[in-house]
Protein backbone atom coordinates (compact mmCIF):
# COMPACT_ATOMS: atom_id res chain seq x y z
CA UNK A 1 0.00 0.00 0.00
CA UNK A 2 1.50 3.28 -1.17
CA UNK A 3 0.67 6.49 0.68
CA UNK A 4 1.88 9.81 -0.71
CA UNK A 5 1.80 13.16 1.05
CA UNK A 6 2.39 16.59 -0.47
CA UNK A 7 2.09 20.16 0.75
CA UNK A 8 0.96 21.66 -2.55
CA UNK A 9 1.10 25.31 -1.41
CA UNK A 10 -2.27 25.99 -3.02
CA UNK A 11 -4.01 23.27 -5.02
CA UNK A 12 -5.22 25.73 -7.67
CA UNK A 13 -1.66 26.86 -8.27
CA UNK A 14 -0.42 23.26 -8.31
CA UNK A 15 -3.04 22.32 -10.93
CA UNK A 16 -1.63 25.00 -13.24
CA UNK A 17 1.82 23.46 -12.75
CA UNK A 18 0.86 19.93 -13.77
CA UNK A 19 -0.46 18.41 -10.56
CA UNK A 20 -3.16 16.34 -12.28
CA UNK A 21 -0.65 14.81 -14.70
CA UNK A 22 1.56 13.81 -11.78
CA UNK A 23 -1.42 12.37 -9.90
CA UNK A 24 -2.53 10.33 -12.91
CA UNK A 25 0.99 9.00 -13.49
CA UNK A 26 1.68 8.18 -9.83
CA UNK A 27 -1.78 6.98 -8.79
CA UNK A 28 -1.00 6.13 -5.17
CA UNK A 29 -3.39 4.05 -3.10
CA UNK A 30 -3.84 7.09 -0.86
CA UNK A 31 -2.82 10.70 -1.53
CA UNK A 32 -2.76 13.23 1.29
CA UNK A 33 -2.53 16.94 0.50
CA UNK A 34 -1.77 19.85 2.79
CA UNK A 35 -2.10 23.61 2.37
CA UNK A 36 -4.76 23.22 -0.31
CA UNK A 37 -5.98 26.80 0.32
CA UNK A 38 -9.31 26.30 -1.46
CA UNK A 39 -12.87 25.19 -0.96
CA UNK A 40 -13.76 22.05 -2.87
CA UNK A 41 -15.96 23.95 -5.35
CA UNK A 42 -12.95 26.07 -6.34
CA UNK A 43 -11.00 23.15 -7.80
CA UNK A 44 -11.62 21.32 -11.09
CA UNK A 45 -14.44 18.77 -11.00
CA UNK A 46 -11.89 16.10 -11.87
CA UNK A 47 -10.27 16.70 -8.48
CA UNK A 48 -13.40 17.15 -6.44
CA UNK A 49 -14.05 13.41 -6.76
CA UNK A 50 -11.22 11.78 -8.75
CA UNK A 51 -12.22 8.61 -10.58
CA UNK A 52 -11.43 5.55 -8.50
CA UNK A 53 -10.99 7.51 -5.27
CA UNK A 54 -13.02 8.49 -2.25
CA UNK A 55 -12.27 12.16 -1.58
CA UNK A 56 -12.32 14.13 1.66
CA UNK A 57 -11.72 17.88 1.84
CA UNK A 58 -11.30 20.01 4.95
CA UNK A 59 -10.89 23.71 4.08
CA UNK A 60 -10.17 26.40 6.63
CA UNK A 61 -13.38 27.82 8.10
CA UNK A 62 -11.71 30.78 9.78
CA UNK A 63 -10.09 32.39 6.75
CA UNK A 64 -10.59 31.87 3.02
CA UNK A 65 -7.56 30.72 1.03
CA UNK A 66 -5.65 29.59 4.13
CA UNK A 67 -4.36 26.15 5.20
CA UNK A 68 -6.73 23.28 4.27
CA UNK A 69 -6.14 19.56 3.71
CA UNK A 70 -7.54 16.82 1.51
CA UNK A 71 -7.23 13.05 1.12
CA UNK A 72 -7.93 10.86 -1.90
CA UNK A 73 -8.18 7.16 -1.01
CA UNK A 74 -8.86 4.06 -3.09
CA UNK A 75 -9.79 2.34 0.19
CA UNK A 76 -13.05 3.37 1.82
CA UNK A 77 -12.63 4.14 5.53
CA UNK A 78 -15.07 3.21 8.26
CA UNK A 79 -15.22 6.82 9.42
CA UNK A 80 -13.70 10.23 8.69
CA UNK A 81 -12.82 12.91 11.25
CA UNK A 82 -12.03 16.51 10.40
CA UNK A 83 -10.00 17.44 13.44
CA UNK A 84 -9.61 16.60 17.11
CA UNK A 85 -13.00 17.95 18.21
CA UNK A 86 -11.26 21.06 19.55
CA UNK A 87 -12.73 24.16 17.92
CA UNK A 88 -9.66 26.43 17.98
CA UNK A 89 -7.69 23.81 16.03
CA UNK A 90 -10.47 22.36 13.90
CA UNK A 91 -11.57 25.71 12.44
CA UNK A 92 -8.26 26.06 10.56
CA UNK A 93 -8.83 22.94 8.44
CA UNK A 94 -5.61 21.16 9.32
CA UNK A 95 -6.68 17.53 9.73
CA UNK A 96 -8.35 14.77 7.76
CA UNK A 97 -8.35 11.50 9.69
CA UNK A 98 -9.43 8.24 8.06
CA UNK A 99 -10.42 5.44 10.43
CA UNK A 100 -9.97 1.90 9.14
CA UNK A 101 -10.64 -1.40 10.97
CA UNK A 102 -7.06 -1.81 12.23
CA UNK A 103 -5.47 1.59 11.80
CA UNK A 104 -5.93 5.33 11.53
CA UNK A 105 -4.40 7.60 8.89
CA UNK A 106 -3.84 11.29 9.61
CA UNK A 107 -3.15 13.87 6.92
CA UNK A 108 -2.10 16.95 8.89
CA UNK A 109 -0.86 20.42 8.09
CA UNK A 110 0.73 21.34 11.41
CA UNK A 111 0.79 25.06 12.28
CA UNK A 112 3.73 27.33 11.57
CA UNK A 113 5.05 28.96 14.73
CA UNK A 114 6.87 31.80 13.02
CA UNK A 115 4.31 34.59 13.42
CA UNK A 116 4.95 35.49 17.03
CA UNK A 117 4.72 33.95 20.49
CA UNK A 118 0.96 33.41 20.23
CA UNK A 119 1.30 31.24 17.12
CA UNK A 120 4.22 29.33 18.59
CA UNK A 121 2.08 28.58 21.63
CA UNK A 122 -0.78 27.57 19.32
CA UNK A 123 1.55 25.24 17.42
CA UNK A 124 2.80 23.54 20.57
CA UNK A 125 -0.72 23.08 21.93
CA UNK A 126 -1.81 21.67 18.57
CA UNK A 127 1.09 19.20 18.77
CA UNK A 128 -0.05 18.09 22.24
CA UNK A 129 -3.68 17.71 21.12
CA UNK A 130 -2.48 15.59 18.22
CA UNK A 131 -0.37 13.40 20.52
CA UNK A 132 -3.32 12.92 22.89
CA UNK A 133 -5.46 11.90 19.91
CA UNK A 134 -2.82 9.42 18.74
CA UNK A 135 -2.58 7.91 22.22
CA UNK A 136 -6.35 7.51 22.22
CA UNK A 137 -6.26 5.39 19.07
CA UNK A 138 -3.38 3.25 20.34
CA UNK A 139 -5.21 2.66 23.59
CA UNK A 140 -8.22 1.52 21.57
CA UNK A 141 -6.25 -1.04 19.61
CA UNK A 142 -5.59 0.82 16.35
CA UNK A 143 -2.27 1.60 14.71
CA UNK A 144 -1.57 5.22 13.79
CA UNK A 145 0.05 6.53 10.60
CA UNK A 146 0.55 10.30 10.32
CA UNK A 147 1.81 12.00 7.18
CA UNK A 148 2.05 15.67 6.44
CA UNK A 149 3.90 18.91 6.90
CA UNK A 150 5.04 18.90 10.55
CA UNK A 151 6.60 22.37 10.13
CA UNK A 152 9.62 21.36 12.24
CA UNK A 153 13.00 19.89 11.37
CA UNK A 154 13.78 17.32 14.03
CA UNK A 155 17.56 16.93 13.87
CA UNK A 156 20.50 18.86 12.45
CA UNK A 157 20.74 16.29 9.68
CA UNK A 158 17.26 17.43 8.55
CA UNK A 159 18.25 20.99 7.71
CA UNK A 160 20.95 22.47 5.47
CA UNK A 161 21.90 25.36 7.75
CA UNK A 162 21.34 24.27 11.38
CA UNK A 163 23.45 26.93 13.09
CA UNK A 164 21.97 29.79 11.10
CA UNK A 165 18.41 28.65 11.89
CA UNK A 166 18.60 27.64 15.53
CA UNK A 167 16.54 30.70 16.52
CA UNK A 168 14.03 30.37 13.67
CA UNK A 169 10.64 28.73 14.14
CA UNK A 170 10.74 25.32 12.57
CA UNK A 171 14.07 24.58 14.21
CA UNK A 172 13.63 26.04 17.68
CA UNK A 173 14.79 23.89 20.61
CA UNK A 174 11.26 23.83 22.05
CA UNK A 175 9.79 22.57 18.76
CA UNK A 176 12.50 19.94 18.35
CA UNK A 177 11.97 18.87 21.96
CA UNK A 178 8.34 18.12 21.15
CA UNK A 179 9.49 15.93 18.25
CA UNK A 180 11.71 14.11 20.76
CA UNK A 181 8.67 13.58 23.00
CA UNK A 182 6.67 12.27 20.06
CA UNK A 183 9.37 9.68 19.36
CA UNK A 184 9.66 8.80 23.05
CA UNK A 185 5.93 8.03 23.00
CA UNK A 186 6.52 5.26 20.50
CA UNK A 187 6.30 6.87 17.06
CA UNK A 188 8.89 6.25 14.36
CA UNK A 189 10.14 8.49 11.55
CA UNK A 190 9.95 6.00 8.68
CA UNK A 191 12.34 7.86 6.38
CA UNK A 192 15.04 8.23 9.01
CA UNK A 193 14.57 4.60 10.08
CA UNK A 194 15.42 3.41 6.57
CA UNK A 195 17.93 6.16 5.75
CA UNK A 196 19.67 6.89 9.08
CA UNK A 197 22.70 8.64 7.62
CA UNK A 198 21.26 10.24 4.48
CA UNK A 199 22.06 13.94 4.33
CA UNK A 200 20.84 16.66 1.99
CA UNK A 201 17.38 15.02 1.95
CA UNK A 202 14.90 17.87 2.20
CA UNK A 203 11.23 18.41 1.38
CA UNK A 204 10.96 22.23 1.49
CA UNK A 205 13.03 25.02 0.01
CA UNK A 206 12.64 28.77 0.24
CA UNK A 207 11.65 30.48 -2.99
CA UNK A 208 14.46 32.98 -2.41
CA UNK A 209 18.13 32.92 -3.44
CA UNK A 210 17.83 29.80 -5.61
CA UNK A 211 17.56 27.62 -2.52
CA UNK A 212 16.05 24.66 -4.34
CA UNK A 213 18.59 24.58 -7.15
CA UNK A 214 21.34 24.69 -4.51
CA UNK A 215 19.46 22.20 -2.29
CA UNK A 216 19.53 24.49 0.73
CA UNK A 217 16.44 23.01 2.30
CA UNK A 218 14.54 21.74 5.31
CA UNK A 219 12.95 18.33 5.92
CA UNK A 220 9.54 19.41 7.21
CA UNK A 221 7.39 16.61 5.77
CA UNK A 222 7.30 13.24 7.49
CA UNK A 223 5.60 9.84 7.53
CA UNK A 224 5.49 8.59 11.12
CA UNK A 225 4.05 5.26 12.26
CA UNK A 226 3.64 3.72 15.68
CA UNK A 227 6.41 1.28 16.62
CA UNK A 228 4.11 -1.72 16.11
CA UNK A 229 4.01 -1.01 12.38
CA UNK A 230 7.78 -0.89 11.86
CA UNK A 231 7.87 -4.49 10.50
CA UNK A 232 5.32 -3.44 7.86
CA UNK A 233 7.43 -0.59 6.43
CA UNK A 234 8.59 -1.54 2.94
CA UNK A 235 9.87 1.85 1.80
CA UNK A 236 9.87 5.54 2.70
CA UNK A 237 11.08 8.18 0.29
CA UNK A 238 11.31 11.88 -0.52
CA UNK A 239 10.72 12.94 -4.14
CA UNK A 240 12.63 16.21 -4.71
CA UNK A 241 12.45 16.02 -8.51
CA UNK A 242 8.67 16.58 -8.42
CA UNK A 243 7.97 20.25 -8.98
CA UNK A 244 4.83 22.36 -8.56
CA UNK A 245 5.21 23.57 -4.97
CA UNK A 246 7.88 24.84 -2.60
CA UNK A 247 7.53 21.40 -0.98
CA UNK A 248 8.01 18.06 -2.73
CA UNK A 249 6.02 14.87 -2.13
CA UNK A 250 7.03 12.17 0.32
CA UNK A 251 5.82 8.57 0.35
CA UNK A 252 5.62 5.50 2.54
CA UNK A 253 4.89 1.95 1.46
CA UNK A 254 3.35 -0.36 4.04
CA UNK A 255 2.72 -4.09 3.73
CA UNK A 256 -0.71 -5.16 5.04
CA UNK A 257 -2.17 -6.85 6.98
CA UNK A 258 -1.20 -4.94 10.07
CA UNK A 259 -0.46 -6.89 13.25
CA UNK A 260 -2.97 -6.71 16.11
CA UNK A 261 -2.44 -3.69 18.35
CA UNK A 262 -2.76 -4.63 22.05
CA UNK A 263 -5.46 -2.73 23.88
CA UNK A 264 -3.70 -1.47 26.99
CA UNK A 265 -2.82 1.82 28.68
CA UNK A 266 -0.19 3.75 26.76
CA UNK A 267 3.19 4.13 28.42
CA UNK A 268 3.15 7.81 27.55
CA UNK A 269 5.84 10.34 28.32
CA UNK A 270 4.69 13.88 29.14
Amino acid sequence: MNIYSWNVNGIRSAVKKGFEDWFAATRPDILCLQETRADVDQVPESLQKPEGYYSYWNPCRRKKGYSGVAVFSQIEPDAVNYGFDIEEFDEEGRVVQLVFPDWVLNSIYFPNGGQGDDRLDYKLRFYDAFLDNSRHWLENGKHVVTVGDYNTCHKEIDIARPKENENVSGFLPIERAWMDKYVENGFVDSFRLLHPDTRDAYSWWSNRFGARSRNVGWRLDYAFVDAGLVPNIVNSEIHPSVMGSDHCPISIELEPPFPPQPISPTNSID
